[in-house]
């Protein structure tokens, strides 16, 4: 019996073939580039022809990195990369990781093998990189004294600050001895007292820039005091120093940038922090006077003399209270007196002798108003209207008035 596959069954089984070769999992492919084209997603599709053949090819943008120049139709490159089986198609293509220009292509590898081994040593770690000092004074530069580098570093540097010093360090940067040179250079400039250091120049090929790829000299940056910011190149440029240094510039241009702060805009920050602790100060100053105005009224409030003087307005005040609260009471009293003396008038004994009356009392004043209370030969006291009359009791009787 025949065993029929899917489509799909075919090419997952040639992919796995594919996976499973060593070779095609890192390989190295040179040829001419043709039908380049740069994606608007970041990919770039092209592929390598000789006269024998032709080899699809796809870098993602995830590995653009690996592309240190702007690929086009008739470069000859070597793409390193796999192999390997889109399955949907059904066709192989290469995936690039890295791409360099033919005659390169030694280089590179020697780049690539001095860039693994000095991570794996620790010297690109981000734990030792130095921060760059916003407000410098000296600024140190090793690069060519002649040429576009050293030039727009001067220009842009003194156009933000125009009182920062430079000190260049003229450094042979490509050739014999370039290695040497840059290193002494930088040494030089740590023991000088410089703030920063711009290591650079401007582009050129991979052997151009090859000083910059040698280990003594990102040795040199690593054990630097001063920090430095490499700027070799232009922004596709990478070379070791680049890692090695505390901060990458993608142009000399933006080195300066980078080491320089703006003069300008920090004394325009300067006067904004000025004219804000101003206009604060005032406020400040407003606002303890309005505090000091309530306290001066507190105090005027609580001070011993304002609160004698209130306690003394308050005793008048009760005093006067306390007067006018006898002149009543009394006023009550005179009227309640009257209104008894006119109640009790018509009681009075002498009304009643005025009235032809009499009062007869005992030789002790007492009253005598019965028979009861004298005998014969008693003596009493007889009051009327203008006087008093002393007489003796010769005889008494009883007798029932009609009431």
């Amino acid at each position: 019996m025949k065993t029929i596959y899917s489509v799909g069954q075919v090419n997952r089984y040639v992919r796995n073939m594919f996976t499973q070769d060593y070779i095609l999992k890192k390989i190295y492919v040179k040829g001419e580039v043709s039908n380049c084209k740069y994606h608007p997603s970041g990919h770039i599709y092209f592929s390598l022809k000789d006269e024998t053949g032709l080899l699809s090819c796809v870098m993602f943008a995830g590995q653009r990195r690996g592309l240190a120049f702007r690929m086009k139709d008739g470069d000859r490159v070597v793409v390193g990369g796999a192999v390997d089986v889109y399955e949907r198609d059904g066709r192989y293509q290469m995936y690039a990781r890295e791409i360099t220009l033919e005659g390169a292509g030694a280089l590179y590898e020697r780049f690539l093998a001095l860039k693994a081994e000095l991570e794996e040593m620790g010297m690109f770690a981000p734990e030792y990189k130095q921060p760059i000092p916003r407000f410098i004074q000296k600024l140190g530069v090793v690069t060519a004294p002649s040429g576009a580098a050293v030039q727009d570093i001067r220009n842009i540097s003194l156009r933000r600050n125009p009182y920062l010093q430079i000190i260049l360090y003229p450094a042979l940067v490509q050739g014999d001895g370039a290695a040497d040179s840059i290193v002494q250079g930088i040494r030089m400039l740590d023991g000088a007292g410089v703030d920063t250091i711009i290591v650079g120049r401007g582009g050129g090929s991979i052997e151009d820039l090859w000083a910059f790829n040698e280990e003594k000299v990102a040795r040199a940056i690593f054990e630097c005091r001063t920090p430095i910011i490499s700027a070799v190149g232009h922004e596709t440029d990478f070379t070791i120093a680049d890692f090695a240094a505390d901060l990458r510039a993608p142009t000399p241009s933006a080195a300066a940038e980078l080491a320089v702060d703006d003069f300008a805009q920090v004394m325009h920050i300067l006067d904004n922090y000025r004219e804000r602790f101003r206009r604060d100060m005032r406020e400040r100053i407003e606002h303890q006077k309005v505090r000091l105005e309530q306290y001066k009224l507190r105090l005027k409030y609580l001070s011993p003399e304002s609160r004698l003087r209130d306690n003394r307005q308050i005793l008048a005040d009760y005093d006067d209270a306390l007067r006018s609260a006898m002149k009543n009471k009394l006023q009550q009293y005179r009227h309640r007196l009257g209104i008894y003396l006119e109640r009790y008038q018509g009681m009075s004994p002498l009304v009643k002798l005025n009235q032809g009356y009499s009062f007869v009392a005992d030789q002790d004043g007492r009253g005598i108003t019965s028979v009861e209370q004298v005998k014969p030969g008693d003596r009493v006291e007889i009051s009327v209207t203008d006087g008093v009359i002393r007489a003796e009791v010769f005889d008494s009787r009883r007798e029932e008035w009609q009431k």
